[in-house]
């Protein structure tokens, strides 16, 4: 697919889903819980996710190791797999194409499309779950708000979500094949 076909489909696909993004960017800021998003996509950039594979073989003891050399893995190939798709697939962000959208948070690249902190919170919590289910409480309530973070702060839009999160939980699944 060349990028004038995407784009087209984007285009398409951004005219559908504007409401939402309008709707969830301005109710947000109104209630003034906006910094509150900011911090939750702040902490999904990374940060998250990293203490928690560091925490793991301080909790659990040397056992934890490959859980957390798993979770490393599959960080590695998400990264991978969701730059090449930003790259290839070009969709801009809801703020830079909408004026009524304010952005509340720090793009970490240009492209919108899928959202890698939602790819990545799907994928490291379906691997940490799936060696420590009690992980469940903590990591399943963190991954959907750093998911709808990304819809309020105008960072992205629903389907680029849902992309993201199909992408970490396929990769995830998968990734227990090889590992």
């Amino acid at each position: 697919m060349n990028s004038s076909t995407s784009d087209t489909r984007f285009q398409r696909m951004d005219r559908y889903e504007i409401d939402l993004c309008l709707h969830l960017n301005h109710s947000c800021r109104s209630l003034g819980v906006q910094p509150f998003f900011s911090v939750i996509s702040r902490l999904g950039d990374g940060v998250f996710w990293y203490l928690l594979v560091l925490a793991l073989p301080v909790v659990y003891g040397y056992q934890a190791l490959p859980a957390s050399l798993h979770m490393t893995a599959v960080a590695i190939c998400g990264l991978l797999i969701y730059k090449f798709l930003k790259t290839t697939l070009v969709r801009h962000r809801p703020y830079t194409r909408h004026d009524a959208i304010q952005v509340g948070g720090r793009a970490l690249d240009q492209g919108s499309f899928p959202s890698g902190h939602t790819l990545h919170a799907l994928a490291f919590s379906i691997v940490g779950v799936a060696y420590y289910p009690e992980l469940i409480w903590l990591v399943a309530p963190f991954s959907v708000v750093v998911a709808l973070s990304r819809v309020v702060l105008g960072l992205h839009y629903p389907s680029d979500v849902l992309a993201g999160g199909a992408i970490g939980a396929v990769l995830a699944l998968v990734s227990f094949t090889f590992l």
